[in-house]
């Protein structure tokens, strides 16, 4: 369509000129040439380069054809002035040029097009990567805290990533006052516990895979039912699952939503029990009432509740019966009592003490047949490939994702603004794009200038790479309009010669600075190792610096204009006005036909000023500004000549059409050649500029994203242990449960005792779990500390979840994190250096040594709460311990909350020791009392304690005097052991052990 379009306009140009010869005998010049080399090259949709550049060089072949047909068969002088062998050369010299400009400016065109797509496509992967990144953050962010906790975590995660002192984990004492706490208070909830009965025997006769795959197909098929009737989970601990029902949004359903997801969980265990024969069972309570809820601490954040109606629901669930949901009687309250089988409370509620506290009768509730079991056995059903990429609360995210990337560049090209003119009638109902709208009114509407000064400087002052391709193009030109003014001027031939060798020479540098540079490296691309001489070296540098030197390229471009205008003068220079009127008179008095070009030839001049025209837009990086006033300052020159100073000459040369002066034909083209160069680089500086604003968003965007990613990353690790995490990801990404086994471990449970939980007991609770999780940075060097979780005022942590440490690890996995791996060999290689066996026994030693930090972090903290009045109480809070070290199991479970938990006999045993021993002391098994004595720790016989599970067992306690060090067990100097470890905190300044 398009070449028909050219062969139009080509023969009814052709047709129009040829007619007005040989009907009226009037020689006329070709109209359109200009226009339709223009428009082929620069508005016709062409795709390809080559079938426009042939189409082009075929236009004008056509056009020099056409004026040899004069010279050959025309007998008329006035053609053969008109279409003389010279003026032939004229015009194959500028048709020349301008399709050297034209595949010039295809090929530029066509490298902005395609950096601008694939900008634009990497912006949108960005954008759709960032999305995902955003909401895998959040799902994550979710199944740590609720979202009105969450948002000024992240908030503050994010702004610790930005700073230049970027180092996340670093704490110091500038930390301290960033340090928050968020608790809220929620007067009308419903609080479940359930707990799994005969969860002992689980962890001690299953091994880690077959115990992960059963608590994560119970504890997903629980979060699955929660997220069903709207409960938020808490946490695990261990056999415990907790949850509260109408915390996030306000439910007055919130009693009857609780029991039927207590009922759902028992039905789920049924079904457990029977799929992999397991001897097990739900025992639940449930209590409605007030509570705390909130984030307290400083590392492995994790959402808590806390008041006494949660301990209310606790100890329901104690003293509930397997199989039935014990509630409260303002529980039942609230239910529709119609609804289920109530029998009375179990007697063991009725003896508890604490429960005594607080007179209420008990009820336990189970599930008429015609329900069957609620939603547990119909619509809550578990998928073993549940994932942290399908699951969450938030699912309307989801169907963003089923866009293809194809159709959102589609799309996104579709609304790509390619001129910045946009016309729209207020009757106009389409749908506008806000965002390139936005970018547009960020652009002057002439001069395509950003309105936003230093955004405009900082484009201006870009390199140029395209910038040697201009000057190569400036010398083709120069070339050109010497040809054509040496042809017409040929008599100036002294005064020619110099102005021309002096422009040839001036452009001629400017090549061989712009190109020596490449033509070097294609004759040495063999050897790369070539050295070159200084003044090669001063050449390449020379450019380097023109081509990022904003104020050197405009100057480049102002000395190219020059030696064109300067060329183009000599034109004019030696043209005798008056010799030539008289010459005119003198022909027509006479009757002659007198030489009309004696002075100069009227279109060779226009059509020099038009490949001027046209080369003074082509350079880049040049203000838009800029060049539309020199375009301009041409057009008026050539007004001035045409009209003024050569007004007669011109008014005496041919014209385009009949019946239309002259000077008015030519001048024509100069305007016409100004809009269209005017629009053509508009367009261009408009897409190049909206392209180099795409990529300051894209910069931004990958930025963004980066935050984003690392902000995953720190989730991540407050959720799982820092070793844990990439194998987590790719076990995830496999669809596979992630577990441990582990031959050694110390474990560790120390509660705060007398502690009410009120608000300012929460306050002061939250500074000791802070220090607490503070203390673990001083324990990175040799066997990490752990913390696993927080419960109430128990703190958990674990010494020996080393990736080193790990019965038959997966090989396959692969740890990217350089400072794991560092870590890995250190612990090799002091396990290589040591005499002792491998038994890893330091664990033990360690987890005491931070025990024993614990409690003097406490003091510290006791002393400091001493002077404050509305505190003062609390002053007296002591901790209670308790350690055992030993074999455990650790994963992965959970489907819309991954949760990170360990199992074992070390882990109940280290439970029994805290909940068995007595505040101020730390209790420790016989196991881990005699590995104490091995690091010259003396730990004293308690005497047989009763544990339950295990009946009664010899404990000990920990050596602790009243500077509270440890009491040696011997004579001889710690100092003297062949374990040293150093630890430093800023509490109590660095100790020895």
């Amino acid at each position: 369509m398009s070449s028909l379009w050219v062969c139009f306009l080509l023969l009814s140009d052709i047709a129009h000129a040829a007619y007005h010869y040989y009907h009226s005998d009037w020689p006329l010049n070709t109209s359109y040439d200009v226009f339709v080399l223009c428009m082929i090259y620069m508005f016709l949709p062409i795709s390809s380069i080559l079938a426009a550049a042939l189409l082009a060089i075929s236009v004008s072949v056509v056009y020099v054809l056409y004026y040899i047909h004069f010279i050959v068969f025309s007998d008329h002088n006035m053609a053969k002035y008109v279409y003389g062998l010279d003026i032939v050369s004229i015009e194959f010299f500028h048709y020349l040029g301008f399709n050297m400009m034209g595949i010039f400016f295809r090929i530029m065109n066509a490298t902005v097009v395609r950096s601008s797509f694939l900008d634009r496509y990497q912006f949108i992967k960005e954008e759709i990567w960032l999305r995902q990144a955003r909401r895998q953050e959040s799902l994550l962010l979710d199944s740590i805290l609720p979202p009105q906790i969450a948002k000024p975590i992240q908030k503050s995660i994010k702004d610790k990533i930005m700073r230049p002192d970027n180092d996340y984990y670093h704490l110091g004492s500038s930390r301290t006052k960033e340090n928050f706490m968020s608790i809220q208070i929620h007067s009308d909830v419903s609080i479940l516990y359930a707990d799994v009965v005969n969860y002992t025997y689980l962890t001690t006769t299953l091994t880690v895979e077959k115990l992960v795959k059963v608590l994560h197909d119970l504890y997903a098929r629980f979060d699955l039912a929660a997220s069903s009737f709207k409960v938020q989970r808490i946490k695990f601990l261990g056999d415990c699952y907790y949850c509260v029902a109408g915390l996030g949004e306000s439910d007055p359903d919130h009693a009857s939503m609780a029991v039927a997801l207590g009922i759902s969980m028992i039905a789920n265990i049924k079904e457990v029990r029977v799929k992999r024969s397991l001897d097990i069972d739900m025992r639940i309570g449930v209590h409605s009432g007030t509570l705390f809820a909130g984030v307290i601490g400083e590392a492995k954040l994790q959402y808590d509740i806390w008041g006494a109606d949660v301990n209310i629901a606790s100890l329901l669930e104690s003293t509930g019966k397997p199989g039935y949901v014990h509630v409260s009687g303002r529980t039942l309250s609230s239910l529709n009592a119609a609804e289920y089988k109530i029998f009375p409370g179990t007697e063991a509620a009725q003896r508890d003490p604490e429960l005594q506290k607080h007179p209420m009768s008990t009820y336990l509730l189970a599930a008429l047949p015609y329900r069957n079991s609620g939603l547990g056995d119909g619509s809550v059903r578990f998928d073993r490939n549940l994932d942290l990429k399908t699951v969450g609360t938030n699912r309307k995210s989801q169907v963003s994702q089923a866009i293809s990337l194809s159709e959102e560049l589609r799309e996104e090209f579709s609304k790509m603004p390619v001129g910045g003119f946009k016309f729209r009638f207020p009757w106009s109902r389409r749908e506008r794009d806000l965002k390139h709208e936005k970018v547009e009114r960020d652009l002057g509407i002439f001069c395509v200038a950003f309105k936003d000064k230093s955004l405009e400087w900082d484009y201006l002052h870009q390199p140029d790479y395209i910038f040697k391709y201009s000057v190569l193009l400036g010398w083709g030109i120069g070339c050109c309009l010497i040809y054509i003014q040496y042809v017409n001027n040929a008599y100036l031939w002294y005064t020619a010669c110099i102005i021309d060798v002096i422009a040839f020479l001036v452009l001629t540098s400017l090549l061989f600075i712009c190109w020596f540079k490449k033509v070097c490296w294609w004759r040495s691309r063999q050897n790369q190792h070539k050295s070159y001489s200084k003044l090669s070296c001063a050449i390449f540098h020379m450019f380097e610096k023109i081509q990022h030197s904003f104020v050197l390229r405009v100057t480049v471009y102002m000395m190219m204009v020059l030696c064109y205008y300067m060329v183009m003068s000599l034109t004019l220079i030696n043209c005798d006005q008056d010799q030539y009127e008289l010459d005119i008179i003198q022909s027509k008095l006479f009757h002659y036909e007198m030489d009309p070009f004696s002075c100069f030839h009227p279109w060779a001049c226009t059509n020099m000023v038009a490949l001027i025209l046209g080369m003074s837009y082509t350079f880049a990086r040049i203000p838009f500004a800029l060049k539309t006033f020199i375009g301009c300052s041409e057009a008026v020159f050539f007004l001035l000549i045409v009209y003024f100073q050569f007004h007669f000459i011109f008014e005496h040369s041919s014209t385009t059409c009949p019946f239309l002066k002259p000077e008015i034909a030519h001048f024509s083209r100069v305007c016409m050649m100004l809009v269209t160069m005017y629009a053509k680089e508009r367009q261009s500086e408009f897409n190049t500029k909206m392209n180099y604003k795409l990529n300051l968003d894209l910069q931004k965007k990958q930025k963004s994203a980066d935050v984003t990613n690392q902000s995953i990353i720190i989730l991540l690790n407050n959720i799982l242990p820092s070793h844990v995490v990439e194998v987590y990801l790719n076990s995830l990404a496999k669809h596979e449960l992630y577990h441990e086994n582990y031959r050694m471990v110390s474990v560790m449970f120390a509660k705060l005792t007398n502690f009410q939980m009120d608000l300012p007991s929460l306050r002061v609770l939250h500074d000791i779990i802070t220090e607490f999780d503070r203390l673990l940075y001083a324990y990175k060097e040799y066997y990490v500390v752990e913390k696993i979780k927080v419960v109430g005022c128990t703190y958990m942590a674990a010494c020996g979840l080393d990736f080193s440490l790990i019965e038959n690890p997966d090989r396959n996995s692969k740890f990217g994190s350089a400072s794991m791996s560092s870590e890995m060999e250190q612990v090799r290689s002091r396990q290589e250096s040591t005499v002792r066996d491998n038994d890893h026994d330091e664990v033990a030693f360690i987890m005491t040594t931070f025990a024993l930090d614990l409690m003097r972090v406490l003091s510290v903290c006791n002393n400091a709460y001493a002077d404050k009045h509305f505190v003062r109480s609390l002053s007296t809070s002591e901790i209670r311990i308790g350690i055992s070290t030993g074999q455990i199991m650790a994963g992965v479970v959970g489907a819309s909350q991954p949760h990170y938990d360990i199992w074992g006999n070390a882990v109940n045993m280290a439970s029994r020791m805290e909940s068995t021993g007595l505040s101020g002391h730390i209790q420790v098994t016989k196991e881990t009392a005699q590995t104490l004595e091995e690091f010259d720790i003396q730990c004293t016989y308690r005497g047989l304690t009763f544990v339950k599970g295990r009946g009664e067992i010899p404990t000990y306690f920990v050596g602790i005097d009243n500077d509270l060090k440890f009491i040696s067990s011997k004579t001889i100097s710690l100092v003297e052991r062949p374990v040293t470890i150093h630890l430093s905190h800023d509490l109590h300044g660095t100790k020895e052990r």
